[in-house]
């Protein structure tokens, strides 16, 4: 699996680049296709970032990202 940095995770926010990636547990998924993350942004969290931190927040487990391509890792 490629190797990104968390720049070339950050430009991937939905403004900067047309793809939209977020990062768990230092896994990057492409959710791009969802269409609750619209331009980038899904309620107050923020493509282009880690989310490991925040999904103790969520109203969902971490079990929404089996819905997605897993397409990298995080430096």
């Amino acid at each position: 699996m490629k190797v990104f940095s968390k720049q070339q995770l950050a430009l991937r926010n939905g403004q900067d680049k047309p793809e939209i990636w977020v990062a768990y547990k230092g896994i990057i998924y492409d959710v791009s296709d969802s269409r609750l993350w619209r331009n980038g942004k899904h309620y107050e969290h923020w493509a282009g970032q880690d989310l490991t931190e925040e999904l103790s927040d969520a109203p969902h487990t971490e079990k929404v990202f089996e819905k997605f391509e897993p397409i990298g890792q995080l430096a």
